[in-house]
């Protein structure tokens, strides 16, 4: 149906077109004309097409893409805002290897780009040293699962997958998540059980640290006043307060 009316709409241009010519050439009697311009017309059509769908439609596209991270951004702070930081927070709790990282993630600001990248190499190759007995397993499991909903509802927005790591992020959070969940208790568990535990927790770690980086250093350039808020609750300054002195 849709290609049969895109038929009858090129139909009528093109019958359009004709008696245009034709009333002109009623007019004027001037074939020799017309011809000259018909036959300009077409030359210049390749390059039209050119421009068209090779240049504005890519600068539409980018700005497009641009408006969809945009987007992104939003619902990447919203995301440390609601969950991140808290689960940060909780997490280090399973580290043996916390104290040269809260060393490292100082982040004051101060900051420069060097110093966002120095961070984000130094924990490519931090081993956090997870061990998922030494923590709170059940007090995470309660937050989490009360923050399903609001990961089920990110997880449904069409323009994650425009954001691979970030994707990757909340699908290794949403799966710790129900892992926790499905277990009816969270103690005297089998030393397997906790390793596995373990290695969920290490993924969900990573993963949270570099977004984290990532998203502190897109708030520095461009958002300076919500920047200065996560400064002053950064997880990883004991001395860190909401507070403006």
């Amino acid at each position: 149906m849709l290609r049969n009316w895109k038929v009858l709409i090129g139909l009528l241009l093109v019958s359009l077109s004709a008696l245009v010519y034709f009333i002109h050439y009623l007019i004027f009697r001037d074939s020799h004309h017309i011809f000259i311009y018909l036959v300009g017309d077409i030359a210049f059509l390749p390059l039209e097409v050119l421009l068209v769908t090779l240049i504005i439609e890519r600068l539409l596209k980018e700005r497009e893409k641009q408006a969809i991270f945009r987007k992104l951004d939003m619902l990447i702070g919203a995301f440390y805002s609601e969950l991140g930081k808290e689960v940060l927070g909780r997490i280090s709790q399973f580290s043996g290897n916390r104290d040269e990282l809260m060393d490292r993630l100082r982040i004051s600001n101060n900051w420069k780009d060097k110093d966002f990248a120095a961070a984000m190499q130094f924990v490519e190759r931090w081993d956090p040293k997870v061990d998922s007995r030494k923590g709170d397993l059940s007090g995470l499991r309660d937050f989490l699962s009360g923050k399903r909903d609001f990961m089920v509802s990110l997880l449904a927005n069409p323009n994650l997958f425009e954001h691979e790591s970030f994707t990757d992020l909340l699908w290794a959070v949403f799966h710790f998540t129900e892992e926790l969940a499905a277990r009816e208790r969270l103690t005297d568990l089998p030393a397997k059980d906790y390793e596995h535990l373990s290695g969920d927790i290490d993924r969900v770690y990573c993963r949270l640290l570099k977004g984290w980086i990532s998203y502190m250093e897109h708030l520095k350039e461009d958002y300076p006043y919500l920047f200065s808020l996560a400064v002053r609750t950064n997880p990883y300054n004991i001395d860190a307060s909401p507070i403006v002195t």
